[in-house]
């Protein structure tokens, strides 16, 4: 749930900003990004930090070695969410970033039904909704920046 929280306080503050004048807060997807870069931060250091071993524990017995996954995957979301704060490779971080949070969804939905968590943001309907919502915030990087190159004339 904090990882939500943090990604809609964020991009809120962010988005007041912009509208009081901050010009580097402009245009909406600057804040979505800052919002997203907290957001990974907070969940690719709790690879490392507090909660690893319920992690390990939602990896899906099917796969291997569950710890260097669960390293992989912070490693991941730490550099995404470097990669976001920079206006060049923000696309390209949140079309990764989208891609990784389709991979480990079936982590979250073998955790929610295997019982490896028990609180109730944790069960599957509410992690879904909230993957969903990441997953449509990474999404809406990729999407402005797909319209934004259309609009640029070419000069060929």
């Amino acid at each position: 749930m904090e990882p939500f929280i943090a990604l809609v306080a964020v991009t809120l503050v962010l988005h007041t900003l912009g509208t009081l004048g901050v010009e580097r807060l402009r245009p909406w997807v600057v804040p979505v990004r800052g919002g997203l870069a907290t957001m990974f931060l907070m969940t690719g250091g709790a690879h490392f930090i507090g909660m690893r071993e319920e992690l390990i524990r939602m990896v899906p017995p099917l796969l291997p070695a569950p710890g260097f996954l669960v390293t992989l995957t912070g490693v991941l979301e730490l550099v995404g969410a470097v990669g976001l704060l920079w206006r060049r490779t923000a696309p390209l971080a949140a079309a990764c970033l989208s891609v990784l949070l389709v991979a480990v969804f079936p982590a979250n939905v073998y955790a929610a039904l295997a019982g490896v968590t028990t609180q109730p943001h944790q069960q599957l309907l509410p992690r879904t909704a909230m993957q969903l919502v990441f997953l449509a915030a990474t999404l809406s990087v990729v999407v402005h920046d797909l319209r934004a190159r259309r609009q640029v004339p070419s000069l060929a």
